[in-house]
C-alpha cells in the first residue's frame, strides 16, 4: 500500500496521538512509514501538522504539495491551510467546529468556521464532521481524534483496517481511556461508511 496522509490542527486536539495510532496501525499490517510532526507553538493553540507516508515509493517523511492522499482536520481553518497538500482526487475529512485563536478574543472577526467549511465543500471532495454533536455521548470533543480515524477506515479511502486501527488505539492509548476512544472510533467508522454509501 501506498498512501499519503496529513493530518492536522491546533495543539492540544490530539492530531499527534492520531498520527502515531496510523503510522502503528500500518506498520503492524506489514507497511513501510515514515512520519514527521511540523510544531508551531502548539501549547498556544498554533498549527500542529502530522506527515504519514506508507509504502516503499516514499524515501522522505514529509509530503510534496499536491500529494496527499487525504487530509485529516480538527479544525476547518487548518484544513483550508493545508489543502495546497491535497492532491487531484484526494479527500479531506474535517471537523467544522472551529477553535478560535487569541486574535479572534482581541478583534472579534466573527470567526465561526462555517465560511471555511463551505468553501472546502465548493472546492474539494469532503467529509465534515461535527465534533461537538458526535462526542457528546464521550463527554468530552477531545475524543475526536478517535471519531476522525473512525471515519477516515469507514469511507474506505485510508486504506487501513478497522481493525488495525482499533488494534493501535488499544496498545496506544492509556488503559482508562481505551473503550471510550474505541466508542468513539465507531462511531466516526458509520460516519464515514454513510459518506460512502451516498
Amino acid at each position: 500500500m501506498n498512501k499519503d496522509i496529513l493530518v492536522c490542527g491546533v495543539g492540544g486536539q490530539g492530531t499527534v496521538l492520531a498520527s502515531k495510532l496510523i503510522a502503528s496501525a500500518a506498520m503492524n499490517c506489514g507497511n513501510t512509514v515514515h512520519s514527521a510532526e511540523t510544531i508551531g507553538m502548539a501549547q498556544r493553540g498554533g498549527s500542529v501538522t502530522s506527515h504519514i507516508r506508507i509504502g516503499k515509493e516514499a524515501y522522505a517523511p514529509l509530503i510534496p504539495k499536491g500529494n496527499a492522499d487525504i487530509v485529516l482536520a480538527f479544525e476547518p481553518a487548518e484544513a483550508v491551510r493545508n489543502l495546497a497538500y491535497l492532491k487531484k482526487g484526494g479527500i479531506v475529512i474535517a471537523n467544522c467546529v472551529p477553535v478560535k485563536p487569541v486574535t479572534e478574543s482581541l478583534q472579534d472577526t466573527g470567526y465561526d468556521g462555517r465560511q471555511m467549511t463551505e468553501y472546502l465543500k465548493e472546492k474539494v471532495d469532503c467529509l465534515i464532521i461535527d465534533a461537538e454533536e458526535i462526542c457528546r455521548p464521550f463527554h468530552s470533543s477531545r475524543y475526536f481524534n478517535a471519531v476522525i480515524l473512525g471515519a477516515a477506515a469507514g469511507s474506505g479511502r485510508l486504506g487501513l483496517a478497522a481493525e488495525a486501527l482499533l488494534d493501535a488505539i488499544g496498545a496506544g492509548v492509556r488503559e482508562e481511556y481505551v473503550t471510550t476512544n474505541k466508542q468513539a472510533f465507531m462511531a466516526g467508522l458509520e460516519a464515514g461508511k454513510k459518506y460512502a454509501a451516498e
